[in-house]
């Protein structure tokens, strides 16, 4: 596997940049329920989506992955499995290619060949890879199986990051192979009735929660000075579970 060089990363992957802001602390939630999963049910593979794009489900995806790593004794790998706007490689300063489409697309490829390590932390990501057509057969594809069974044996938690539910049907494809999934909100902006219609194309048993995303009334904001004490770097976004 492959090993990165450490590089600027933008100032809302708390987990990394932050990691005692107490907008990383709200990661730490999420973290510790995946814990007690791993404890008792083994190795979990986890879904990010939201119903539409731009509600800030790969930040959610990189700074879950990193609180894991960074407080976590297990190894975590990151995926972008979404192939029409990948954007984990630009995140954290990674190489684009090889990554899982050419996994996907190749009998000799493996995950070890294109897992990149992420700045000496206990993670790994895979990219998107190169770009190409036919996603729903990739998608669909026992490679894509096998994969995130390989993943399941070398890897404590898997993450992947997942196109929108609305209106392509990617991540509705992958549910099918996830132990559960996170659906990320952007507070006071998605219509419930467009998170009702995304919720509908899943598995309700899957869904592990809602994580609500720049909510403008964080609960920071209703803690007196004297909380203030307990996170004396306030800076990042905060993603609320």
């Amino acid at each position: 596997m492959k090993s990165t060089l450490t590089h600027s990363l933008n100032s809302r992957l708390v987990s990394f940049t932050s990691p005692g802001s107490f907008a990383a602390e709200q990661y730490q939630g999420l973290r510790l329920t995946i814990e007690r999963l791993t404890k008792t049910q083994g190795s979990q593979v986890l879904a990010i989506t939201s119903p539409a794009a731009g509600e800030g489900k790969t930040l959610t995806a990189v700074n879950l992955a990193g609180a894991l790593a960074r407080e976590s004794d297990g190894r975590v790998l990151l995926i972008d499995a979404d192939l029409r706007r990948p954007s984990i490689a630009t995140t954290l300063g990674l190489e684009t290619s090889p990554g899982l489409t050419d996994v996907l697309s190749s009998d000799q490829l493996e995950l070890a060949a294109v897992a990149q390590r992420v700045q000496q932390l206990p993670l790994w990501a895979v990219t998107s890879g190169t770009p190409g057509s036919a996603i729903h057969r990739l998608l669909r594809s026992a490679r894509f199986d096998g994969l995130i069974q390989r993943a399941r044996q070398e890897f404590d938690v898997v993450i992947v990051d997942t196109p929108p539910l609305l209106p392509v049907f990617d991540s509705a494809v992958l549910s099918r192979i996830v132990d559960h999934m996170l659906v990320v909100v952007a507070a006071n902006q998605t219509p419930r009735k467009l998170l009702g219609e995304a919720l509908n194309l899943v598995d309700p048993a899957k869904v592990m929660g809602i994580v609500f995303n720049r909510d403008d009334r964080p609960l920071f904001g209703y803690y007196d000075e004297y909380y203030r004490e307990y996170f004396p770097d306030t800076s990042g976004a905060v993603s609320q579970a």
